[in-house]
């Protein structure tokens, strides 16, 4: 079959055309010629935008629509479905998405891990719908076969390109357009003297969590440098050349910053898709200070390469709708975050988080009394929100304290969202002049660049905090942050016993221990042992700590290190909590069901000291009642100490710091 191009435009109406010739069914996989694209869909988004300037926002609720598909037809209608619905709109003309669905391990992620309640509709953006829908189903269909999964009754293909379809979802894709890497056409645009118009071909980058260093805004001369397996002496100061194989890319990489080039352009042997440009294993330790991409091969200006001819290359973004939206369960549309690398496992977790959703909102139809705290009020600065709140009466009648928290932006989109990861926190004052005044009640992780981000957190040990009939709550973000909208409130409830009597029993007292401070060399010299004797009424003591581990000196401490903190009872019992998913690739993406906020725009899969990005912080409990004398007459012993390594911390530079907030708890 002959699919031609779209008509392209250049500067002053220079118009070309170019025919491809490709298989049947399937979507290109060269590059895209001698020019830059704007196909006549990208067109009709123009002029879509300008007639509709503005359209609906995240939280809207979703109309009804069908849709004609592969199978029949699909159709949405608000409350039909049980779970929610992710809508995805293909384009050849995005070097991330053909990665995206030529990689075999961003398929099986989508075969083997969506979760059952969630449909896929799966779209084009390109006049090319028919073959391409056709194509994605095949590469599904494939994978699930090999992998012996049934998913296919829950992705809809539909051949209608999205800029056809007569209906919302058109608007959306086009109104909430975004500036991360994996929903912008990025391109390589290559020059040479004598050349009419410059050559612009779809271009993937190396993952960001790997090379950190980006393309200048300015323009590279470009030298073949075979496969790079090998330094090359003739490329210093050039992006290098090279074709795909024969080493890794983090070999071909290393070779041309030792041989001084500029930066690294891999591209694709015939018939070859572009691939995800990663180190792999120990190579992600050693650090690389080049930028790389991966293209196709084009002949026009490889000729001129070979011909001794000089050809430069730079790059640029190219604005392109948006890929991926969402509908939850509640039938409110929904940004689907940034997607870091080319892989379905971003839309699993965002699935995966409007499950999480979902169940919270069951969870707070549970009968409670509610005191209302913080309703959308703005967080920022030394100040922060601050509230004085009355407490139900007979509050003893209570014995669970459930905090429902959540952070938002200052506007319906994310790009409105505070940068970074930075830690939110709530204090408690009661009495004044009592010794928990402004005592830590809870703490969370604010996300990155993302404004989803609710939690209920159980703090019930600590109700013995709240001693008065009126308390001031004070939620603090660092001063320099940027604002959060704020919304808390206080559950209280009884909680659903057995016939067990242990069960039974109700926080009356705390007794604070420990905070933590700068992780260095003197970290543990300045902890004292506690005393402590146990209230003649008590029937059980638990150990409660909330501690998260932050900052990164030369060992990486305390973000991404594993470090212990040790609680030991009477010089003989040592309760242990080990932060050992610091450090880990993916170890906060398995909090997502937890409510960790999924495809945040920092490297929010990494797993931390304690925490994740977006996330309440999980106080860390033991029952230490066996462990310590009862008797209010012979007193015992806490220490704590923090190590990294199962040793004192030594960081050369820079060290990081830890923060607690522990106590010892008395039920009767």
């Amino acid at each position: 079959m002959l699919r031609s191009k779209s008509t392209l435009l250049w500067l002053l109406a220079v118009v070309l055309t170019a025919p491809v010739s490709e298989a049947a069914g399937k979507p290109k996989l060269i590059g895209d010629g001698a020019a830059c694209e704007l196909s006549d869909n990208a067109l009709s988004l123009r002029s879509s935008k300008a007639s509709s300037p503005d359209g609906p926002e995240p939280g809207d609720p979703a109309e009804a629509f069908t849709v004609p598909t592969l199978d029949g037809e699909f159709s949405y209608r608000p409350g039909a479905l049980r779970g929610p619905l992710i809508i995805h709109a293909f384009s050849n003309k995005s070097g991330f998405l053909e990665c995206m669905w030529s990689s075999e391990a961003s398929l099986s992620s989508l075969v083997e891990e969506l979760p059952s309640s969630t449909q896929v509709l799966l779209l084009s953006l390109d006049d090319s719908a028919a073959s391409d829908v056709l194509w994605m189903r095949e590469q599904l269909q494939r994978v699930a076969l090999l992998r012996n999964k049934e998913v296919l009754s829950r992705l809809h293909f539909c051949p209608v390109p999205v800029f056809a379809l007569g209906n919302w979802i058109p608007n959306v894709l086009y109104y909430w357009r975004c500036k991360a890497r994996s929903c912008v056409f990025s391109q390589a645009v290559f020059k040479s003297e004598g050349w009419k118009i410059p050559i612009i071909i779809k271009r993937l980058d190396a993952r960001a969590d790997w090379l950190m260093q980006r393309w200048d805004k300015k323009s590279y001369r470009l030298t073949d440098a075979g496969d790079g397996c090998e330094p090359s002496a003739s490329v210093g100061g050039a992006v290098a050349w090279l074709s795909e194989g024969n080493c890794s890319f983090f070999t071909k990489v290393e070779n041309m910053a030792k041989s001084n080039a500029s930066g690294v352009l891999v591209y694709a042997l015939p018939g070859n898709p572009i691939q995800d440009m990663n180190c792999v294993e120990d190579e992600c330790n050693t650090t690389l200070n080049i930028p790389a991409a991966m293209v196709h091969r084009e002949d026009s200006f490889v000729q001129a390469l070979q011909s001794g001819q000089q050809v430069f290359v730079s790059f640029q973004y190219t604005p392109s709708p948006n890929f991926f939206f969402g509908i939850d369960h509640q039938g409110a549309l929904a940004e689907t975050g940034w997607f870091i690398y080319p892989s379905f496992s971003f839309v699993n977790w965002q699935a995966q988080w409007f499950d999480f959703s979902a169940d919270l909102q069951n969870k707070l139809q549970s009968p409670a009394k509610v005191v209302s705290v913080f309703n959308k009020v703005q967080m920022q600065g030394e100040k922060g929100a601050v509230a004085t709140v009355d407490l139900p009466p007979a509050l003893s009648a209570f014995d669970t304290l459930e905090l429902d928290a959540s952070l938002s932006c200052p506007g319906r989109r994310d790009s409105s969202c505070a940068h970074w990861d930075h830690t939110v926190r709530l204090f408690v004052c009661c009495d004044p002049l009592g010794p928990h005044c402004n005592t830590e009640l809870g703490r969370w992780i604010t996300a990155f660049r993302r404004g989803t981000g609710r939690w209920l957190t159980d703090v019930s040990p600590l109700l013995p905090l709240l001693d008065s009939s009126r308390c001031t709550l004070t939620m603090k973000t660092p001063p320099w942050a940027m604002p959060w909208v704020v919304s808390l409130n206080l559950r209280f409830s009884v909680s659903n016993h057995t016939d067990n009597d242990a069960e039974k029993l109700r926080p009356f007292r705390v007794k604070s221990l420990f905070s933590g401070g700068t992780f260095n060399k003197n970290y543990n010299k300045r902890f004292k042992p506690v005393k402590v004797s146990v209230p003649a009424s008590a029937k059980k003591v638990e150990l409660y700590a909330v501690i998260t581990a932050h900052g990164e000196d030369d060992n990486n401490c305390g973000e991404f290190c594993v470090t212990s903190h040790h609680f030991l009872i009477n010089n003989v019992y040592n309760n242990t909590l080990t932060f050992d998913s610091a450090g880990t690739p993916l170890g906060c993406t398995l909090r997502v069901k937890d409510g960790a906020v999924p495809n945040e725009a920092g490297t929010w899969l990494y797993g931390r000291g304690g925490w994740c990005d977006g996330l309440q912080v999980d106080p860390w409990r033991t029952d230490i009642t066996k462990q310590l004398n009862m008797s209010k007459f012979e007193p015992n012993t806490v220490v704590y100490f923090g190590l990294f390594e199962g040793k004192d911390p030594k960081p050369s530079k820079d060290p990081g710091y830890i923060i607690m907030s522990s106590f010892l708890v008395f039920y009767k």
